[in-house]
């Protein structure tokens, strides 16, 4: 099947893309003009951006199938509406583009963050959110993304949802690969302290599950049917207890207590309004680690074989990735 994967140059859509190719699916990728050098291997760039209706066209004619990946995931940005701009905006022009070319199955991307926390229970892909106190610009847009298409599989489009958890492993050091900056710390020493609570549940995807479950779903899944692409429901405490088992390193034994990061959150924001420069830490990230974010992979486990990666090997293939990613860098340095 030939298939169009937009976002192929991020963390996850690079191997998305990789994976379909490696399936034997004949994959094309839409990348801005000067970033042909950035498409997977096994895959065919085609030029074209998300509000080009043309490009958008051009690059889906012949295709049997879409897969939607393009967003914007960052913790911050000076216009909050570029959010809306890439993660609603772009939705539309790709839908519309897929629709007018007869594109027979599309795959969307979303996130276990759209569908909102979890505090106190673990949710699946049923239950309707009820609290929408959006913590960040990404979550309100990809909540106001996800009704779209909800809206648009109820019509008829032949669209696929798949919600991944927080996606952790090897690959580019990006806005996306969220456990990654935190792992590197932890392997330098440079992590003294976790934030808030230690036992709050956060839904971890290994990134090699999620690939190969994109596959699956765009393979096996029926048009209106959504999936959550997790891994295991962990607690700080626990995701340190076993990178200390790991690695036999001694984990962070304090805690930066919420309303201290959010202060520091405030003042980082307005230092990137004056500088241009991200800050590191937001008020919205630290809203958002104030909840739980557990959900249940059951229903793509039993339709589609979705299988998870235990946390504990996970993050062993991470660390192992890391490691050898320093060696490099220190050997090529000397």
């Amino acid at each position: 099947m030939i298939v169009l994967v937009t976002g192929a140059t991020g963390y996850v859509g690079s191997r998305v893309a990789a994976r379909l190719a490696e399936a034997g699916h004949e994959v094309r990728v839409l990348v801005r003009p000067g970033r042909e050098s950035g498409a997977p291997r096994g895959c065919r760039a085609v030029m074209g951006e998300l509000r080009d209706p043309g490009a958008l066209r051009r690059a889906m004619d012949g295709c049997g199938a879409l897969v939607h990946m393009a967003a914007l995931v960052r913790r911050w940005c000076r216009d909050p509406r570029e959010f809306d701009r890439v993660n609603v905006e772009g939705l539309s022009w790709v839908l519309r583009a897929a629709e007018e070319t007869a594109v027979r199955r599309i795959l969307y991307t979303s996130s276990i963050i759209a569908l909102g926390p979890t505090d106190g229970s673990v949710r699946d892909e049923i239950g309707e959110r009820t609290d929408f106190a959006f913590h960040t610009d990404y979550e309100r847009s990809k909540w106001v993304a996800d009704r779209l298409v909800r809206d648009k599989a109820a019509a008829g489009m032949p669209i696929i949802s798949v919600y991944p958890g927080v996606i952790y492993g090897p690959g580019a050091a990006t806005e996306g690969n969220l456990l990654g900056p935190s792992l590197a710390d932890f392997l330098a020493g440079r992590l003294p302290a976790r934030l808030g609570r230690g036992d709050l549940r956060i839904c971890y995807a290994f990134i090699e599950d999620v690939a190969e479950g994109h596959r699956l779903a765009l393979e096996k899944g029926p048009p209106g049917a959504r999936y959550i692409l997790g891994g295991e429901n962990a607690t700080q405490d626990e995701l340190f207890a076993l990178l200390e088992e790991i690695t036999g390193l001694v984990g962070p034994r304090h805690a930066v207590p919420y309303w201290i990061a959010e202060s520091l959150g405030t003042l980082l924001e307005l230092l990137a309004r004056l500088t241009g420069v991200p800050p590191r830490v937001t008020r919205g990230a630290v809203a958002t680690f104030r909840h739980e974010w557990a959900y249940s992979s059951a229903l793509a486990e039993r339709d589609l074989g979705y299988r998870i990666t235990p946390l504990r090997e996970g993050l062993r293939l991470t660390l192992e990735a890391l490691r050898a990613e320093t060696s490099g860098a220190g050997a090529a340095g000397t």
